[in-house]
């Protein structure tokens, strides 16, 4: 198991975040937030499939109006308002109910802006989200590090730290993102052993769903293996609810979370005599409402059958049409390829 960082403890609405609590799923809703129906509705289905902290967008008063309203309908949930450029839209989402304010305090008004903030996130007892991402970098901290780089990233959310600290502010998450993996690494591990605030991390603007999700995968376990991050989001072009799927089977399968069943299945060669790749996705389909944490092996030949059926708590390995069915390592009967979706999932919804 890896050596998670060592952080303070932060509250947001509820979810405990940092410390050796486990690291919470956030998304953010892509409806405009003055459009309350839609925006319930989004923030409803992400908390269906695991979302634990859900962001939004909050660029105009309407937007304000509009999350005042989606916090009296949403009761659970922690809501985090996205500030950029405009002190008192924080202030007035603070007031407005939200669990915790995100903000650039580099691009959000002048000291007298940053003091205010600070001022409603202490009335309401809430914790502020220090977000510095390269496309938003200071001009002169692009110009001292020849562009933008991790120490650069990292350079910049100690900066704003301080700000906030030197308010007596102490309530704190720090987020340093960039599109570039390696760059986003080096921020964290210049920035991570000067801090012992939570981490929020990710990739920022990542990509569509296929390329993003890879993309997000890779940086999130170069990070996470490393012992950083509190909270996560995968950043994709696409539904937000595939950001909260996909970073729920990031985290089960660094074995940092368990959400309910892994499947290990083969990738299928020239010995596998079965349909197995649509006995795979019909499984997958068919079991998406179990949250138990049990392990399945869906193979296709003898060659690694048996070995992943000891691991594994059920499963199938395949033959000539047909197949086994495994429980604990052992063989409990032979199974025709018709009925091994049906057979399997008998003994998945037994466990």
């Amino acid at each position: 198991m890896y050596n998670r960082r060592v952080s303070k403890v932060v509250n947001v609405g509820g979810v405990a975040i940092g410390g050796n609590h486990p690291i919470a799923i956030e998304s953010m809703t892509n409806t405009p937030t003055a459009d309350v129906a839609a925006t319930v509705a989004q923030i409803e289905r992400l908390a269906d499939v695991g979302c634990e902290i859900v962001r939004l967008a909050v660029n105009n008063q309407a937007a304000v109006a509009g999350f005042a309203e989606i916090r009296r309908k949403i009761a659970k949930l922690p809501l985090v308002a996205d500030i950029h450029f405009d002190h008192n839209l924080a202030v007035a989402a603070a007031n407005a109910g939200a669990d915790k304010i995100r903000i650039n305090p580099g691009n959000i008004g002048n000291a007298a802006g940053v003091a205010a903030v600070v001022k409603a996130a202490k009335n309401r007892r809430i914790p502020i989200r220090v977000g510095v991402n390269g496309g938003s970098l200071e001009t002169d901290l692009a110009v001292k590090h020849n562009g933008v780089t991790g120490a650069a990233l990292a350079e910049s959310a100690l900066d704003n730290v301080k700000l906030l600290n030197n308010l007596d502010f102490d309530d704190i998450v720090i987020s340093a993102k960039a599109s570039n993996i390696p760059m986003t690494l080096a921020a964290h591990e210049i920035l991570a052993p000067q801090v012992d605030y939570p981490l929020h991390i990710g990739i920022t603007e990542a990509g569509t769903l296929y390329a993003g999700t890879i993309k997000s995968t890779a940086g999130l376990a170069a990070l996470l293996t490393r012992g950083f991050g509190d909270t996560v989001r995968i950043s994709l072009t696409a539904d937000p609810a595939e950001e909260v799927r996909a970073a729920r089977e990031v985290l089960q399968a660094l074995d940092l979370r368990r959400f309910g069943p892994e499947i290990i299945s083969c990738p299928t060669c020239g010995r596998c005599e079965i349909d197995l790749i649509t006995i795979a996705e019909q499984v997958q389909r068919r079991i998406v409402h179990i949250v138990t944490p049990i392990k399945i092996a869906i193979m296709g030949c003898i060659v690694n059958g048996p070995g992943e059926a000891r691991e594994c708590d059920v499963g199938i390995a395949g033959g000539k049409g047909a197949g086994v069915l495994f429980k604990k390592g052992e063989i409990v009967r032979k199974v025709s390829e018709n009925d091994m979706v049906a057979v399997l999932v008998e003994e998945i919804e037994k466990l």
